[in-house]
C-alpha cells in the first residue's frame, strides 16, 4: 500500500489518531485509521513460583482487569525499554528488580493501533511502596500461583491479550530454559 497523505485528526496526552489516504496494490484509493501510542514495556514480576498481577478499572470495558503490570511514558514520551520497564514496575507495584530479562516483543494490535511492546521478567525483587500515577490510584495487585492463572485465563477473568501474550513468552522462555538444562 502507498500512502498518498496524512493528517491528524484528534490528539491527547496518551494517543494521536491519523487518517491516510492510501492507494491499494490494484490502484483504488481509500482510507486508512490509524491509532499511535508509545512503545510499552510489559513486566511479569515472578517470586518463587508466584506471579505478580495488578487490577484496575479499565473504562473503554466498565470493568475491573487483572493484568500483568505494563505502561507508557506520559505526553506519549519515547523512553529506553529497560529504563521504561524498571519504571512501571516500580510505579505500580512498589517492586524493584535486580534482574530483568527479556521476553519478547509484541504488537498490541497491528490491524489499527501502531504500538508495539517488549516483554520482561522481573526476578531478585526488592518490595516497596508504589508511586501509581493519578490513573491508577485504584489499581490493586497480589501475587498468584501458577494454576490460579490458568484458571483465571481459563475462566476469562483475565482477558487482556498483552497479559495472555507475556505469560505464552514466560512459558516458552522456561521451556527453553529447561531444554538447555539451565532452568528458568
Amino acid at each position: 500500500m502507498e500512502t498518498l497523505g496524512s493528517r491528524t485528526v484528534y490528539t491527547n496526552p496518551w494517543l494521536e489518531v491519523r487518517e491516510d489516504d492510501i492507494r491499494r496494490p490494484d490502484g483504488s484509493t481509500g482510507i486508512y485509521g490509524v491509532v499511535t501510542r508509545p512503545d510499552f514495556a510489559m513486566i511479569v514480576p515472578r517470586e518463587d513460583d508466584r506471579l505478580l498481577l495488578v487490577e484496575q478499572f479499565r473504562y473503554p470495558l466498565g470493568q475491573r482487569r487483572w493484568e500483568f503490570p505494563a505502561g507508557t511514558l506520559p505526553d506519549r514520551a519515547a523512553a529506553d525499554p529497560v529504563d521504561l520497564a524498571h519504571r512501571e514496575l516500580r510505579e505500580e507495584t512498589g517492586l524493584r528488580a535486580a534482574r530483568l530479562t527479556y521476553l519478547g516483543l509484541l504488537d498490541a494490535a497491528p490491524a489499527t493501533l501502531a504500538q508495539r511492546g517488549r516483554v520482561y521478567l522481573a526476578t531478585d525483587l526488592t518490595h516497596g511502596d508504589p508511586e501509581r500515577e493519578p490513573e491508577e490510584q485504584d489499581m490493586s495487585m497480589s501475587w498468584f500461583a501458577r494454576d490460579t492463572i490458568e484458571t483465571m485465563i481459563r475462566t476469562g477473568e483475565i482477558t487482556d491479550a498483552q497479559t495472555l501474550a507475556a505469560y505464552s513468552f514466560l512459558l516458552l522462555h522456561e521451556r527453553a530454559g529447561e531444554a538447555s538444562g539451565g532452568g528458568a
